[in-house]
């Protein structure tokens, strides 16, 4: 292990006191999910020799040159965004107080310096895209705040993790740790998916190649959109610790949020591996990659994670490990490189991905391709479609006939009895949950919000949420659907029903009232209905009756597997 010098930014019971007490005369910043990931990792060390969140002249210089402005060499920003308005109350040289959003205490932050963000040049700079498709780039876009704030950090307290306390060391623990095991050659692996057999017999090789122990980093803090859940993937973790020879390895969380950055994203691992006392570090085939970009095109080379990496190696005094595709070979039951295979060998192309997708889809999984305990465990947190909750979402304009179909459907899922069933109509989420609000623009979004956090709560306790808002936004919708889908099935319905068949149907009047200047921001008149890009199920309900519209919703239904 090298002598790198690793930060602690905790302070001492004095000092604690003293910072508490002064605690209550400084403004608040409250750090979100991300923040509070990265505030723990400049704390304990791990982004080590990072004091505190980026000043301006580090930020520059990381997106310029790769390099601190000491000349360390460092490969991402690591900065506290706030919102204008927060900025506007700041100024370099006062203190503020960390917390989370309980109002947890976490520490106390030094401004030196406050900055507008150039969000597309750091997007350029830091991911070579400004595809929004690149979940860096869109975190930067829809996230992000307007300014940064930068300076040192006391902490007073790190971030409450009640779950899996005895795999959570800090670098200093675990350098301590690998001391008492007498362990002086260690080749770190970080990955944010579960390991399956490619994953494995990957690094049973890398420390064969490295002569080295194990050290497992798999990301605990913010996942892709994509990932298995947190809890599921420890536990496959856990799982797969014991098909490694004993004393071999060693597993511990980290929570870092997850850049997905390709070759400078390495660069970060390395880092973060050699201030856990990491002497290797693996670099696998495509690392830290988020796939490809609006064009199908990857974001980056192949090789250019494995180039970056080369160079930095020596400056960082870690050795990387590099792995390209580990492919299967069916007639000899193993894995080998790609490279290493004979041209006229049969291979099997299998990745995490497509295990994921499998299992999502509710597919079987080879047995060769994973353990039979991970294969269990995802299986229990993500089940067949037949066995997962899932969201009906009817969206269209007043009086296009939603109401009536769901209220069919409530009933045909309540004859099965196969699930939990909850009608989730516009109007009565607004009588028993948003009676507080009007019926402004804002305010019906928010009702809308309201119905896709309920049936995203049933949608993961494995019930049927039937959803029949007028849901006018585009992206209201889509922001519901990616909650939704993260637990089980999202089915969007759009009942086109055109709204001049709408307005014969207008009991009420209220069309007639919204034409004639009475009622204002009324959906289709004027306040617009934007129309769905891509639903599941298109129904115009002008010449079919609730029955067969209905019977649609539960054909496409059975088509997925979900009934």
């Amino acid at each position: 292990m090298d002598d790198t010098t690793i930060v602690n930014l905790l302070v001492d019971d004095a000092q604690h006191q003293v910072l508490k007490k002064l605690t209550s005369t400084l403004p608040d910043v409250i750090l979100n999910e991300r923040q509070i990931c990265d505030f723990e990792l400049l704390v304990t060390g791990v982004f080590s020799p990072l004091t505190g969140f980026m000043t301006r002249v580090d930020y520059e210089s990381v997106l310029d040159r790769m390099r601190l402005s000491s000349g360390d060499l460092w490969p991402v920003p690591v900065c506290l965004d706030i919102h204008d308005t927060l900025a506007g109350t700041l100024e370099a040289g006062q203190s503020v107080v960390l917390r989370d959003p309980e109002g947890f205490l976490l520490g106390v932050m030094t401004l030196e310096d406050i900055w507008p963000v150039d969000k597309e040049n750091e997007a350029m700079a830091v991911y070579g895209t400004r595809d929004p498709a690149h979940p860096g780039v869109d975190y930067l876009r829809s996230k992000c705040g307007s300014h940064y704030i930068g300076g040192p950090i006391q902490a007073l307290n790190l971030p409450i993790h009640p779950d899996f306390p005895q795999i959570r060391l800090t670098p200093a623990e675990v350098r301590e740790r690998f001391r008492k095991l007498g362990w002086h050659r260690i080749v770190g692996f970080q990955t944010r998916q579960p390991i399956h057999r490619p994953q494995f017999e990957m690094t049973i090789q890398a420390m064969q190649k490295a002569r080295a122990n194990l050290l497992l980093l798999p990301a605990a803090g913010i996942p892709g959109p994509d990932d298995f859940d947190h809890y599921t993937r420890m536990r496959c973790y856990q799982k797969v610790g014991t098909h490694y020879p004993p004393n071999s390895h060693l597993l511990n969380l980290l929570p870092l949020a997850m850049r997905m950055a390709g070759p400078r994203d390495a660069v970060l691992h390395m880092i973060i591996g050699r201030n856990f006392g990491c002497t290797h570090f693996v670099i696998g085939h495509n690392h830290a990659s988020p796939g490809n970009d609006s064009s199908g095109n990857p974001f980056y080379p192949a090789d250019r994670a494995e180039a970056l990496a080369s160079e930095a190696a020596r400056e960082l005094g870690i050795d990387p490990v590099f792995f390209e595709e580990m492919v299967y070979l069916p007639f000899d039951d193993e894995f080998c490189l790609a490279s290493e295979v004979n041209g006229s060998r049969e291979t099997i192309s299998f990745t995490g991905k497509d295990i994921r997708d499998r299992i999502r889809k509710g597919k079987k999984i080879p047995d060769w391709a994973t353990f039979p305990e991970v294969i269990q465990e995802l299986d229990r947190s993500y089940p067949s479609p037949a066995r997962q909750g899932f969201t009906i979402f009817f969206t269209g304009l007043s009086g296009a006939g939603k109401s009536t179909i769901a209220k069919v459907l409530y009933a045909r899922f309540l004859e099965m009895g196969t699930r939990p069933v909850s009608l989730l109509d516009g109007d009565i989420v607004r009588r028993h949950l948003s009676s507080e609000l009007n019926f402004s623009r804002e305010h019906r979004d928010i009702n809308v919000r309201r119905i896709g956090f309920v049936a995203s709560e049933i949608t993961k306790n494995r019930g049927i949420a039937i959803c029949a808002p007028i849901a006018p936004y585009q992206r209201t919708r889509d922001e519901i659907r990616k909650a939704i889908e993260h637990y089980g099935g999202f089915f969007e319905i759009h009942v086109s029903t055109p709204i001049t068949e709408c307005e014969k149907r207008d009991r009420k009047g209220m069309y007639a009232k919204a034409r004639a200047g009475l009622l204002k921001g009324f959906t289709g008149v004027d306040d617009p209905y934007e129309t769905p890009k891509q639903p599941e199920l298109r129904i115009d309900t002008t010449r079919i009756t609730p029955e067969e519209a209905a019977r649609e919703v539960l054909l496409l239904l059975s088509r997925k597997k979900f009934v």
